[in-house]
């Protein structure tokens, strides 16, 4: 089933040509429960639209949220779109994972006296700004890199810490409850870095530079555990499946590389070859780099954005896409928390909703993504059990 445009954001302002109003939207954001969507739009500015809680009222929306950008969404509680003036242009979006007050006794913004939902917004000058969602104000400046931050990574287990990614080649962590303090500096890479990717597990991080190789790094000790290398040109993004056990990374090379992240084994790579009957190529673009990669909520599909006009949707055991989607200069691809759909944003400043399959996962898939949450690679091979279901857990039966 091919995945059908549900609706699109345009940006509100006028279209102004210099380099400060730039109107490429490089990164696009749900919450983690999927309740706000944010959008770096263009002209410095980011939008945060409360979302709908499902399909049937995106569908209903659509129509409405087409015309301009102009979006009056409603979410539950009555809360209402929201405009952040970054005042540089804006290259990353990162929602934080905390949980929200009413999931456990302690409140946690009487605990870290932070509000529970925030979003970090990387900049064009090397600031992190980070913003209140409820509210729309600015709670912290974080100061330390010293070109363009290009992408943001929070910790998924609900605490306060925030990685951000650079053209000024490091990485650097940060912790929230400590007023936004730099507590690590990672340096390791020799060219911009693109992308940052935290495994659900909290254990491990992955950051994509244009370099042929990925860097792995511990989120224990913050240290290097490895390269991997197999790529063929510029890694330029990553991430983590659902349950830590696999990382894809994609490349410049019109490549992605799924990874045992604990071996550091390629275990797949899935090849981006153009469908030219289902283009219309009216320029020299005839190049399937690769811009951007990511798991679906329950880890068995891949979403991928490319230069030659297409989004691809992947089954996890399958070497071809099952779906296609035609777009035009896309920069990133994210799936909504709770599956189904699939977030664009695009060279022009837009955003588009594409519907994405729906599954039921298998009791074995069930099973493995619970077992392979706190089991890594080798203590899942240190296991009494068959080699054959050795090889389903480590995901070595494709």
């Amino acid at each position: 089933e091919e995945p059908v445009l549900l609706a699109e954001l345009k940006p509100g302002r006028p279209q102004r040509y210099d380099w400060k109003s730039s109107c490429e939207t490089w990164s696009v954001a749900f919450s983690p429960d999927g309740a706000w969507f944010a959008w770096s739009q263009g002209h410095c500015v980011v939008k945060l639209i409360p979302w709908p809680l499902g399909e049937a009222e995106l569908c209903k929306t659509s129509e409405r949220k087409s015309r301009g950008g102009k979006a009056e969404a409603r979410s539950r509680g009555g809360a209402k779109e929201k405009t952040l003036e970054c005042g540089q242009i804006v290259w990353g979006l990162a929602f934080s994972a905390w949980p929200a007050a009413e999931e456990g006794d302690r409140d946690p913004t009487c605990a870290l006296g932070l509000p529970c939902l925030v979003l970090a917004t990387g900049l064009n000058d090397g600031q992190i700004k980070v913003w209140e969602v409820q509210t729309g104000h600015l709670l912290f400046s974080l100061l330390g890199h010293q070109d363009v931050v290009r992408d943001l990574s929070f910790a998924p287990n609900g605490s306060p810490i925030l990685v951000s990614a650079s053209r000024d080649k490091t990485l650097r962590v940060w912790d929230l409850s400590r007023d936004g303090r730099q507590v690590q500096v990672l340096v390791g890479h020799v060219q911009w870095v693109y992308c940052c990717s935290i495994s659900p597990d909290c254990s491990m991080l992955c950051s994509a530079a244009g370099e042929k190789s990925a860097l792995l790094w511990s989120m224990r000790s913050y240290t290097l555990i490895r390269r991997l290398e197999g790529h063929q040109s510029s890694v330029v993004s990553c991430d983590f499946s659902p349950d830590s056990a696999l990382l894809v990374t994609a490349s410049y090379d019109a490549c992605v590389i799924m990874w045992d992240p604990y071996t550091g084994e390629q275990l797949r790579t899935l090849r981006h070859v153009p469908l030219h009957s289902t283009l219309d190529y009216s320029s020299d673009i005839h190049s399937s780099s690769l811009r951007s990669v990511c798991f679906s909520p329950e880890g068995l599909y891949l979403a991928t954005v490319a230069d030659d006009r297409l989004l691809r949707i992947w089954a996890l055991e399958l070497r071809s896409p099952v779906a296609f989607a035609p777009m035009t200069n896309g920069l990133c691809c994210i799936y909504f928390p709770h599956g189904g759909f699939i977030a664009t944003g695009t060279r022009d400043g837009h955003v588009q909703f594409w519907t994405a399959p729906r599954v039921l996962s298998s009791l074995k898939h069930l099973c493995r993504k619970a077992l392979r949450t706190f089991l890594t690679t080798y203590q899942v091979l240190a296991l009494p059990i068959p080699r054959k279901l050795k090889e389903f857990l480590t995901y070595r039966t494709f």
